[in-house]
């Protein structure tokens, strides 16, 4: 049901929307508080109430107006939305006149004043939109899954981009490492967020509850998450940690449900074998430096018999790759006696049979240290995701471990090969600079020496 539609401006629209104005401003925060009358709220055109929205001074009318608004947008028909972002990109950029207005009083005035006006001018109105909108309550959640589908209609709209780049300023501010708060997630954490635990974990997945139970509740094992105030039961990233003896080569032995735990004192080495992301709306705001950075604080803190700090990490995009290498006729990193050899890859089960795994383990250990020490994407960075976020955060790329992931993502992903990162405390400054000045790759000689030195000169052809 249509109430008003801006386009057409029905004649009843004025009287209508004043009165509903009016009818939530007496309500006020009473209305607000309660659950239920937000579903009693009518459908109602988004244009039009995302302007009256701007055009409003009053705190209670504003947030009774976003709340309208926000709920309009989650009952309405996926065509509507898709109308409705459209319009952000459309209708609520910059005002061109007040703009160009600025630009001319900047010519003639060296003051900062002019400066000021000029920068308030070029701010898009939909950028004030939503932060109106994120006054009401649910607002930032609502905001985040906004963003979540608007993404999803870049691909095919690139002039939404201008939406989603004004969505990532503001959630940049709003998600400051400074409103994040630290967490410890364990057995007896409640319910509803474990259950997020399970559904959000993306490199390892966690099968069930006795799965989740190993990975939480056991003296070796520690699990820590950032939330946000105005998301209090929902974690933004989540880490989990193994404490061992040593620097483990293989994801299986850690989540066995059937392994003698040790005792917390014992260890010397925490392991980060899963970090996940959980807000597809939230994605070009790092968290995850930030996250690994304090646990290594805490965890000093608190066990200071830990000496080593190091990851188990996925290779998500070897095996593609590695594809691509191998149908490439003059390959960087392969010649014919190597991809020869990796057509092993192709035979069902070829992990299983000792021969073929000793017949390419070498030539596809050569070709993973190429991976990661000279193949670079169309901006120049090291291609594999996973690796330029541990070495921009100062890791070094340490212990390349062949077979380490079995399962069947593991070896559809990366033909079974995990890595390991180690996080140096008296290098990561060091590590940092040089990766984020020079795109210097730190790397240990293991790895180092694992690249052929007789492979041809020639650069790679920037991967996709």
């Amino acid at each position: 049901m249509r109430f008003y539609n801006s386009r057409s401006g029905s004649a009843d629209a004025p009287t209508f929307l004043g009165d509903l104005i009016d009818t939530l401003t007496e309500r006020g925060r009473a209305l607000l508080g309660r659950k239920g009358d937000r579903d009693a709220i009518p459908q109602l055109d988004l244009i039009a109430l995302s302007e009256l929205l701007l055009s409003r001074r009053g705190e209670a009318s504003g947030v009774a107006l976003a709340q309208a608004l926000l709920a309009s947008y989650d009952s309405a028909s996926s065509a509507d939305r898709i109308s409705f972002l459209q319009a952000l990109a459309d209708r609520f950029g910059p005002d061109r006149r007040q703009v160009e207005r600025a630009i001319e009083a900047v010519r003639k005035d060296e003051g900062t004043d002019a400066l000021e006006a000029l920068h308030a001018a070029a701010e898009p109105q939909r950028q004030e939109l939503f932060r109106r909108l994120n006054l009401a309550p649910g607002g930032t959640g609502a905001l985040i899954r906004m963003r979540e589908e608007l993404g999803g209609h870049i691909k095919g709209n690139p002039g939404l981009r201008c939406v989603d780049a004004d969505f990532a300023h503001l959630f940049s501010s709003w998600f400051n490492r400074g409103f994040l708060v630290l967490r410890p997630i364990d057995w007896t954490t409640p319910a509803n967020i474990l259950e997020k635990i399970i559904r959000y974990e993306a490199v390892h997945a966690i099968q069930n509850w006795d799965d989740l139970r190993n990975r939480l509740q056991p003296e070796d094992r520690r699990c820590y998450g950032f939330f946000h105030p105005q998301l209090v039961d929902e974690p933004l990233i989540f880490v989990e940690v193994a404490l061992t003896k040593e620097i483990p080569g293989a994801i299986g032995p850690l989540l066995d449900l059937g392994r003698t735990p040790i005792g917390a004192s014992e260890a010397t080495t925490a392991v980060f074998y899963s970090i996940s992301n959980t807000q597809k709306g939230l994605g070009g705001v790092s968290f995850g430096n930030f996250l690994i950075k304090q646990v290594v604080e805490n965890l000093k803190r608190e066990l200071p018999n830990l000496k080593t700090f190091v990851t188990l990490s996925p290779v998500p995009g070897f095996a593609a790759w590695l594809a691509r290498e191998r149908k490439t006729e003059e390959s960087a990193c392969l010649d014919g006696a190597s991809k020869e050899i990796l057509d092993i890859l192709d035979q069902p089960a070829w992990s299983d049979d000792l021969d073929m795994v000793e017949k390419v383990r070498d030539v596809l250990l050569s070709a993973t240290a190429y991976y990661f020490l000279k193949a670079k994407d169309s901006k120049g960075r090291p291609v594999d995701p996973v690796a330029r976020f541990h070495l921009g955060n100062g890791a070094r790329l340490e212990r390349l471990n062949f077979l380490g992931d079995v399962s069947a993502k593991g070896l559809k992903q990366s033909h079974g090969l995990m890595v390991n990162y180690l996080y140096a405390l008296d290098e990561i400054e060091k590590n940092h600079e040089a990766f984020a000045e020079k795109g210097t790759i730190a790397a240990s000689p293991m790895i180092r020496k694992a690249l052929r030195a007789d492979l041809p000169s020639r650069d790679l052809v920037p991967a996709p």
